[in-house]
């Protein structure tokens, strides 16, 4: 078109450069075969512990791993993982963070002056950030990748599908009875990007008695299974209520957590 922005995040026509987006290269100092983005059709279901579980999961594996957090405006993979140095710039890239057990980190909250500063930008300069922390990161060579993407289908998902070599999108969702409502929008939108779902997480899906062993389904019970199968998602993994989850999130210590829940996604990037 002849009045074209070049700008898609803002655009609702539909036209080649949209339908055949180029991907961006990578730094020239990185190697990422893998790239996997953790989304959800809405916020607050656990996309970041997901994400930083299948970090640590991927790492205790021996895989060399690294983890872009997309989410600008609420990110907390730094907190999780127990980050205070801030990324820097050797003059020719910009160098991400590392963690106790060698995890390349890279987020907003690492250029900040404060943690608690907030970031208060529109659209088209978030979906840009985001961008520059794929192309202007020297990443180095990792074995897999992993976004820790905002809820929802708006600019950023939007550009990560468009612009970023994705592999696979990982949907996070809670056990209550919109969920399915919530996967589906994923799924959609997943499908309208051409990006496979290769696996579908329920957070906060039970509570272990510590004492019987007894799963409580505190919101109901699970109809993941279900959804999965109706989507054709074939890899589905369950996390518990535990409040030693909570607890390593807010000590830094998130790369510790014991537990298997994820393991049947691990064949993703083993």
């Amino acid at each position: 078109m002849s009045d074209c922005s070049h700008n898609c995040s803002s655009c609702g026509e539909s036209c080649s450069s949209r339908e055949a987006p180029q991907k961006e290269a990578s730094n020239a100092n990185s190697t990422i075969p893998k790239v996997y983005a953790i989304v959800s059709g809405k916020g607050g279901v656990g996309k970041s512990l997901v994400t930083s579980l299948m970090a640590g999961n991927a790492a205790r594996k021996g895989m060399k791993v690294g983890v872009l957090d997309a989410d600008i405006t609420g990110p907390s993979i730094p907190k999780a993982f127990g980050i205070t140095q801030r990324a820097f710039s050797d003059g020719e890239a910009i160098i991400p963070c590392e963690t106790e057990k060698g995890t390349k980190v890279m987020s907003v909250n690492l250029m900040l002056a404060n943690d608690t500063d907030p970031v208060v930008w529109r659209g088209p300069v978030i979906s840009g950030v985001v961008k520059q922390f794929w192309t202007d990161v020297a990443w180095g060579d990792i074995d897999c990748m992993f976004i820790d993407m905002p809820p929802g289908t708006g600019d950023v998902p939007l550009t990560v599908f468009q612009s970023l070599p994705i592999d696979g999108i990982i949907i996070v969702t809670s056990p209550q009875e919109l969920v399915g409502m919530i996967v589906e929008k994923a799924v959609k939108m997943a499908e309208m990007m051409s990006v496979p779902v290769v696996g579908l997480v329920e957070n906060m899906s039970y509570f272990e008695c510590p004492n019987c062993k007894e799963k409580h389904h505190i919101y109901g019970e699970s109809h993941i299974d279900e959804i999965a199968a109706a989507h054709g998602i074939t890899k589905v993994a369950k996390i518990p209520m535990q409040s030693s989850l909570a607890g390593l999130c807010d000590a830094g210590k998130i790369e510790d957590y014991e537990g298997d829940w994820l393991d049947s996604l691990s064949a993703l990037y083993e």
